[in-house]
């Protein structure tokens, strides 16, 4: 990719700070364009893509993100790579979000010379560069203005050697390494019970405390594996796809022989995302009946069924139910956890800290309509009931 200028604006489109690595594009006509652009889209954010064109500018492309209340954008006037520079401004957000805590308007006007300096470091020329946090704060400190170059310290080496990501000379008392695979599950589920669509999204999250320049070594129950060294695939097996590597990770080992094999960064990091298609039961089933009473009151009556073992346990479950946008006065009763009304959602959220397996609980919930109220007739506010919880 090539980027010719990094640009943040609000969500308006308001300039807030730029930096013009190539000076090929002028940032005045991209400023008010996308500003135009971001009006006309206004009413609709769906209509609002990742890249698109300048009429008055030909060959000149716009690529952006949103973060908050944010938009990052990169101009670029070359045949570039749009996802490869969609992930460098995600890898931006994150870099920025580890200097402030968090990433917004304030916090950039707050530390204008801190943010020119990173977006030296991370973009040179309009390439992409290290974007490692963790080495980017061993000589980028928060107090950043250095005023001359011999108080300046000199960049760690491991901006210029094939190891990035790792610092040279990392010593441990002891050396350990921890790894969790964290998964997602997304389910849709039509009002028969009938399974739509469901996906694991997963990730394996590792914290390494070696010493030295270690190389690891992983493996995966993976399909692909066992065909290409010809065993028998066991039920276990899955087909993982979409799957995404930490930039320590040899690919080209990987194509070959389906092995993981990678110098690890210091710290905590995510080591692979990956996706699994596969057929999964609803391990929460949601059942809401509601009844509208003449243009008086609501009620909705929710039944929650865990359909795992009963030795299992789901925490921090909350079940999220759509309400009308003008519903008022709400009364809740339910048989385990808490009940609140959000209104800022237009939804219920039944929170319940631990769910076991095989288990039923129930709520019911009152609301008061205005006497003016259409919104029960319309079914906009009827959307999907949503689960969200974790498990061990």
């Amino acid at each position: 990719m090539v980027a010719s200028s990094i640009i943040i604006t609000d969500l308006r489109g308001k300039l807030i700070i730029f930096r013009d690595f190539r000076g090929d594009i002028p940032l005045s006509i991209i400023a008010d364009k996308f500003s135009n652009y971001l009006s006309n889209n206004d009413d609709d954010e769906s209509e609002h893509k990742p890249i698109f064109s300048i009429d008055d500018l030909p060959g000149v492309h716009l690529v952006y993100i949103r973060h908050e209340s944010l938009y990052l954008i990169a101009p670029t006037k070359q045949n570039s790579n749009v996802v490869m520079m969609v992930s460098f401004l995600y890898r931006l957000c994150n870099v920025l979000t580890s200097y402030f805590g968090t990433l917004d308007e304030e916090s950039i006007r707050d530390n204008f010379v801190l943010v020119y300096e990173l977006l030296d470091e991370v973009c040179d020329f309009g390439l992409p560069q290290s974007t490692e946090q963790k080495i980017l704060k061993e000589y980028i400190t928060q107090e950043g203005n250095r005023s001359s170059m011999e108080n300046q310290p000199k960049p760690p080496m491991a901006l210029t050697n094939a190891v990035s990501w790792r610092s040279e000379g990392i010593v441990h008392k002891k050396n350990e390494v921890f790894l969790d695979v964290v998964e997602k599950l997304n389910l849709l589920v039509n009002s028969n019970g009938q399974v739509l669509h469901s996906e694991i999204i997963g990730a394996v999250k590792m914290r390494s405390f070696l010493s030295g320049m270690p190389e690891l070594k992983l493996g995966l129950n993976d399909k692909l594996l066992f065909e290409a060294t010809g065993k028998k695939p066991t039920k276990s097996v899955v087909t993982m796809e979409d799957i995404k590597f930490h930039q320590c990770v040899r690919l080209a080992r990987f194509e070959n022989d389906r092995t993981i094999s990678f110098i690890p960064p210091d710290g905590d990091f995510d080591l692979m995302t990956y996706r699994l298609n596969t057929q999964v039961k609803p391990l929460i089933w949601v059942e809401a009946i509601v009844e509208a009473h003449s243009h008086s009151r609501i009620e909705f009556a929710i039944k929650a069924k865990s359909q795992f073992k009963s030795r299992s346990v789901a925490n921090n479950v909350e079940i999220i139910i759509p309400v009308p946008e003008d519903v008022d006065t709400p009364s809740f009763k339910a048989s385990i956890g808490t009940v609140t009304y959000v209104p800022d959602k237009e939804a219920i959220v039944w929170s319940i800290k631990q769910f076991s397996g095989a288990r039923e609980y129930l709520m019911r919930a009152h609301f008061g309509l205005p006497s003016t109220s259409t919104a029960v007739d319309n079914d906009r506010w009827k959307k999907p009931i949503r689960v969200n919880f974790e498990s061990k």
